[in-house]
């Protein structure tokens, strides 16, 4: 090893665990996936300087703990998208298509990137099903104060709403598949 790859381990060794633990539950894991980062920085020469070097073992370590949650398959048997509306004209709410999260690290990080992939999907939604998403889901306004505001009919309203949530599922679908 050489000794600047020698110096950066021992600089963000204790950080990088740090990141590792806070992200995955189990400290064997956390200590295998360090290992394997390690190593990998390793195996993969000298890098410029010590702050590339530094981004580099962040980034590695959070693809790590990804395929982790790959290879676990951490969500698989608890996420299911309820494919069957009962009534068309109901509105269909966000929260009847993303799984109940619990409150472990793994959890949470699946958590974080799930919002972080939902907020992506709703600014890809067409302008007017994005408005009515977000005025009645993130600033909670009721159907009646939409329609105040923007002057446009309830069902019509219900009606974009219920398109950007299929929308939205579809993202999700993706993602579950993913992982």
């Amino acid at each position: 090893m050489k000794k600047r790859q020698e110096e950066t381990i021992n600089k963000e060794r204790g950080r990088l665990l740090g990141f590792i633990k806070s992200r995955v539950s189990n400290l064997e894991d956390a200590e295998d996936i360090l290992q394997d980062v390690l190593e990998q920085f390793v195996d993969s020469g000298e890098i410029q300087t010590i702050e590339k070097a530094s981004s580099w073992l962040f980034r590695v370590a959070a693809n790590k703990i990804i395929d982790l949650y790959r290879y676990r398959k951490v969500r698989s048997n608890q996420v299911t998208l309820n494919e069957e509306d009962d009534d068309e004209n109901a509105p269909l709410m966000l929260k009847d298509i993303l799984p109940d999260l619990g409150q472990t690290p793994e959890e949470k990080y699946f958590q974080e990137i799930l919002s972080e992939e939902i907020m992506t999907a709703v600014d890809q939604l067409p302008e007017l099903q994005r408005e009515v998403f977000i005025l009645h889901e993130l600033e909670d306004y009721s159907f009646k104060q939409i329609e105040e505001k923007l002057g446009i009919p309830i069902n019509t309203l219900i009606s974009r709403k219920r398109y950007a949530v299929l929308a939205l599922r579809k993202k999700l679908e993706e993602i579950y598949k993913e992982i």
